[in-house]
């Protein structure tokens, strides 16, 4: 995943969704979905370390999440924990940093643990990161960096953006350069909000379970044929505007 290639993104956000429709579809409970979900995950974390991509942050469970039926939410946070259990060393053998943003006050006491076992054991690793966001909120996310400027006591004439973005759970990744939605719903549900300002958004039908590494490059090709203004508009066009008149 330690791609410098300018026609890769640098950093991929997912909003997986379609896990619940994808198992109802096969007459099985939402957690066949996730069970499957996870093997998704797998697919295009290889994906990314194929075609360069650095960076990969999936939005694993929000804020929001814990409104769902209680027996979902158990077997979602029992396949977390299993998951990252069974899949830490084969993580650390191929290099990969794993870093978890989101809320860790509002998770099991044997989930934080494991959490940070595997934050703790890949740390060093700089083969690529996987951003996994759990218990996660965009709007969370800022609430959680201003009280931390409260707490440090800064000034409010020293609080700029810089300042902001230094201390949200993850300071040192780069802004995503794509957001990807699954199954077909054009919003981002409160999925790094402060990170995608900028990010362009691909929406596509395929449910989660069904996204694999195809539809990973199919995805980057649609990117690379945008061109990213970030507010501004290229030379190239001005120059094409002015010869126009």
């Amino acid at each position: 995943m330690q791609g410098l290639d300018a026609s890769v993104p640098r950093h991929i956000g997912i909003i997986m969704d379609g896990n619940g429709r994808w198992a109802r579809r096969r007459g099985h409970p939402a957690s066949f979905g996730h069970r499957a979900g996870v093997r998704a995950i797998k697919r295009v974390l290889e994906g990314c370390e194929e075609l360069g991509v650095h960076a990969l942050s999936v939005y694993a469970f929000s804020t929001e999440n814990w409104s769902r039926p209680r027996a979902e939410v158990r077997a979602l946070m029992r396949l977390f924990h299993e998951t990252m259990q069974r899949e830490i060393d084969e993580m650390h053998r191929r290099g990969v940093r794993i870093v978890v943003s989101g809320r860790r006050d509002g998770l099991s006491p044997r989930m934080r643990d494991r959490i940070e076992e595997a934050v703790a054991r890949t740390a060093r690793n700089t083969n690529g990161v996987l951003n996994v966001c759990l218990n996660y909120g965009g709007r969370a996310e800022l609430v959680d960096a201003v009280r931390r400027l409260v707490k440090e006591g800064v000034p409010a004439n020293q609080i700029d953006e810089s300042a902001i973005a230094s201390r949200l759970y993850v300071p040192d990744l780069p802004d995503p350069d794509l957001i990807i939605r699954t199954a077909g719903e054009s919003r981002v549900s409160n999925f790094l909000l402060w990170q995608s300002a900028y990010s362009e958004l691909l929406v596509t039908e395929t449910l989660w379970p069904d996204f694999g590494v195809e539809d990973l490059k199919a995805a980057i090709a649609d990117y690379n044929s945008r061109i990213r203004r970030f507010g501004g508009r290229p030379e190239h066009e001005l120059a094409a505007g002015n010869a126009s008149r």
